[in-house]
């Protein structure tokens, strides 16, 4: 943890002093019972320990202070082509000051990706067009690449001197990216590969830069090579593989045989200039090729480190899991951005009362707080889970274990997929518990939800990310049964014995709220339900292939198989919540920590029915639940307001006047008429 201002030190010195005895006591007694007045605290105590990089965060909101012209209060009120000037000048006005994204994903992913979450509060359009020159164009170099070609095109990624796409989706291929039809077939005469769109099904869509912005994208092609075998004409398909394809001239003009037509307005994130792009047998250098996983002679013969065409493919696309990581850390950022609007209007905003008493704030309705309490958990919850994350990624982009790379994959899809459902889902939620100021494009909530909603889409449909988090549990559970070992992440596994653990009569009924709130019931709650879950499914695609085969067996089972890749993630983001709650030395903020891990838990466990069907939670054991539920929301609805002020998003980064912070009752609608042109 960094060091902290002047004045915390005392505090701090003394936290520290007791830090031994204070671990202590929680080992010693992991499961106190239900807190009954959770202590208020100090919120910069709290920033200090969930953030470690906030240092940067000040240096980014500040930039921006600065330069109040680059934060509109009304997106929704700009056209397309003012957004896109607007996220243009933005990222220069970054670049300017002196930040270099590139170099950030190069040497030090953890502060890209904090990055990312900070531009992603400023603006989702510019966190998405800094990604798509930053993580995919100028990732897909840096990663497919060699260091030819990053010699040759870095500096100019780096200061937006060379704008550049990342063409992999077209018209009738997204998530199926071995399907794609785009061809780049090697003239061995000229040493040009010609790059051609066959069809309009190949046209490729939705690609970010490419409407205006564009001079250069790496293009995802079938790699066609003559057939040394084969007569003339007779080609050898290398499947998909990137290839370097200028788009512009330096006066903005197309090179010939391009060509690009704007997509035009979307739901959201206007501010991106996505295009789409049509190639009529353009030709470019055969060195263009990134060809880190394979590469092609002057003669056209093929070769490849990696021995099989599936390989490549995978570690291609494996190289490209930081556009993942880089989506969670933007969706939690949003997250804690709505979360905090919410908390802050709803506990100033005052509606109906006991007869001959003052109005109540909204927040001590418990229909609210049951709205918001749970999503402000889960915030946390993510945020911890996302930290884990991308600490992860680094060890995997240091060390590049295999292992580590398979498990990075597997996680960054699932957290990727988790995360992006749950904010979008939070972000209505949010606006609902506004009411009818909620829906005010001043208090962005509204933008937010519409420029988010498409994070569940790219970087890889949800369902189809959620699929590869189950099919790598499948293989590791089969695997234990060979005697494999198992890693750290899947070690629960060992615990199943023909895929079933016993139940407990005694823990079925126990309704003690000690023990529903100890860490060791949660985590074996969560971990027999994942266990559970995988056996039947294992089961179940046993059962169906011999007669179905394996595409119609997994589809019969596809329902299931999400359900237990959304189980899974629920068990690591709780593991990482309450890993943070252990490493927590301030005994008030752990105590507020421990309430939101603890309430994130029991929302997993009290919306699943399996564990009812499964006998594993009896009727009253369900109903304590419940009850326990409701008294934690309670419990930290006294600290709702710190908890998010602990999230530091300065007023002029929020920009939502019913969610400043330091407003009293009667002054959380100044700024609102302000904005409305009322003189107060």
């Amino acid at each position: 943890m960094e060091t902290v201002s002047a004045r915390h030190e005392p505090r701090l010195h003394v936290l520290s002093q007791q830090m031994a005895q204070g671990v202590q006591q929680l080992e010693m007694n992991p499961c106190a019972g239900a807190v009954k007045s959770l202590p208020r605290f100090d919120a910069y105590i709290l920033e200090t320990y969930i953030d470690d990089l906030r240092e940067l965060r000040t240096k980014v909101f500040d930039l921006f202070k600065q330069h109040p012209d680059l934060l509109p209060t009304v997106e929704e009120g700009l056209s397309k082509e003012e957004h896109r000037a607007l996220v243009r000048r933005s990222l220069h006005a970054l670049l300017g000051a002196g930040f270099n994204p590139l170099d950030f994903f190069h040497r030090d992913q953890r502060r890209y990706f904090y990055l990312g979450e900070c531009l992603g509060l400023v603006d989702l359009s510019l966190m998405i067009k800094s990604g798509v020159q930053y993580s995919l164009w100028g990732g897909s170099v840096v990663n497919l690449g060699t260091e030819y070609h990053r010699r040759k095109y870095f500096d100019d990624i780096a200061q937006f001197r060379l704008p550049g796409c990342f063409a992999m989706t077209e018209l009738k291929h997204g998530s199926n990216v071995a399907a794609l039809q785009t061809e780049a077939v090697l003239d061995v005469l000229t040493d040009e590969w010609v790059v051609h769109t066959p069809d309009e099904g190949a046209i490729k869509w939705w690609i970010g830069n490419a409407a205006e912005d564009g001079k250069a994208a790496t293009v995802f092609a079938r790699l066609k090579v003559p057939d040394p075998n084969g007569g003339a004409g007779k080609f050898v398909d290398h499947g998909v593989h990137a290839i370097v394809v200028p788009l512009r001239d330096n006066n903005g003009s197309l090179m010939p045989g391009v060509e690009i037509h704007d997509c035009g307005y979307k739901v959201g994130l206007n501010g991106v200039d996505n295009g789409a792009i049509r190639f009529t047998h353009v030709r470019v250098p055969r060195v263009n090729l990134l060809d880190r996983f394979g590469t092609v002679d002057k003669s056209g013969r093929y070769s490849s480190p990696l021995t099989s065409q599936a390989r490549r493919f995978a570690a291609t696309l494996g190289e490209l899991t930081g556009g993942r990581v880089g989506l969670c850390c933007g969706s939690v950022g949003v997250l804690k951005g709505a979360i905090t609007i919410a908390v802050r209007y709803c506990a100033q905003r005052q509606q109906f009362g006991p007869p001959d008493s003052s109005e109540i704030a909204v927040l001590d309705y418990q229909s609210t707080q049951q709205r918001l309490i749970p999503t402000l958990a889960t915030c946390y919850a993510l945020h911890f889970a996302k930290n884990f994350l991308v600490d992860r990624y680094c060890d995997m982009k240091r060390t590049k274990d295999a292992k580590l790379v398979e498990e990075v994959h597997a996680i960054s899809a699932g957290l990727k997929a988790y995360t992006t459902r749950y904010t979008a889902n939070a972000l209505s939620v949010c606006r609902e518990a506004c009411g009818g100021h909620g829906y005010a494009a001043v208090n962005r909530l509204g933008a937010m939800r519409s420029d988010h909603d498409i994070f569940q889409t790219f970087e890889g449909d949800n369902t189809v990310l959620l699929q590869q988090v189950s099919a790598l549990l499948l293989k590791e559970y089969r695997a234990q049964f060979q005697g494999a070992p198992l890693t750290s992440t899947y070690r629960f596994l060992g615990q199943l014995l023909m895929g079933s653990l016993p139940n407990n009569p005694l823990v079925t009924h126990e309704t003690d709220v000690r023990h529903l709130r100890d860490p060791a019931f949660l985590t074996k709650a969560l971990e027999y339900r994942t266990a559970r879950m995988l056996f039947t499914l294992s089961m179940r695609l046993r059962k169906h292939t011999p007669k179905l085969g394996a595409f119609h067996a997994w589809n019969k089972c596809l329902n299931h198989v999400l359900d237990l890749a959304n189980a899974y993630m629920e068990g690591v983001i709780y593991k990482c919540f309450q890993r943070a709650v252990e490493g927590c030395i301030d005994p008030d903020c752990r105590r507020a920590l421990k309430a939101m891990a603890d309430l994130y838990a029991l929302t997993c466990i009290e919306g699943d029915m399996l564990f009812r069907n499964e006998e594993y939670i009896a009727p009253a054991k369900a109903k304590a639940i419940q009850r326990l539920i409701v008294s934690l929301c309670s419990d930290l609805r006294g600290v709702a307001v710190p908890l998010v002020s602990a999230f530091n998003i300065p007023d002029h980064i929020l920009r939502a006047p019913i969610g400043l912070a330091n407003t009293g009752a009667s002054d959380v609608y100044k700024e609102y008429l302000l904005s409305a042109g009322f003189d107060v």
